[in-house]
């Protein structure tokens, strides 16, 4: 994954009972349109709700289901980026992406590991969309140590109305940019 722009490692920054806890089952590598259909058969539920993926260090969708931990999809690893994915199937049984989105709280992606999501859906095979159908901005507060989730471009944390930084802040030793 070196022929485009630098990607940022998003090591896991939420809560340590979760990341301390024995990891759950990890993500499938979807590299393949065969390897979507045998996960969707193995989740029907999918069809009706999205799923959790993480594209790992090695540039590869990994999907989970839904209700599945962000790390545990990564086997407890950085990722290049993670969120929820939503799947259908278009009229001629051809499975689409309907949405994607950056939502995790655990790894808190910025925005821009978008690129990192559609290379990974595009070498497992799937269109994928421009960019996020739904994207999230996070912030650490630097007073408070608050995860904050900024919604209307109000860059204020929701615990103790600190300023929040405008561009991403996690700790340095949680992201370290791959060219």
């Amino acid at each position: 994954m070196s022929d485009g722009p630098a990607l940022t490692r998003y090591a896991y920054v939420g809560p340590p009972a979760i990341r301390d806890r024995e990891r759950g089952e990890p993500g499938v590598v979807i590299a393949s349109g065969d390897d979507l259909e045998r996960w969707l058969s193995a989740h029907p539920e999918a069809a009706g709700e999205c799923a959790t993926y993480v594209v790992d260090l090695q540039g590869r969708l990994r999907l989970a289901a839904r209700r599945s931990e962000h790390i545990d999809c990564a086997g407890g690893q950085a990722v290049l980026a993670a969120g929820e994915i939503s799947i259908a199937r278009a009229a001629d049984r051809r499975v689409v992406v309907r949405e994607v989105s950056n939502q995790s709280t655990g790894y808190c992606p910025d925005p821009d590991c978008w690129p990192a999501v559609a290379a990974a859906l595009t070498a497992a095979g799937l269109a994928a969309p421009t960019t996020f159908t739904r994207a999230f901005v996070f912030r650490r507060c630097p007073a408070c140590a608050q995860i904050n989730l900024v919604k209307d471009d109000w860059f204020f944390c929701a615990a103790c109305d600190a300023e929040l930084p405008r561009a991403w802040n996690f700790a340095e030793s949680a992201a370290q940019t791959m060219s």
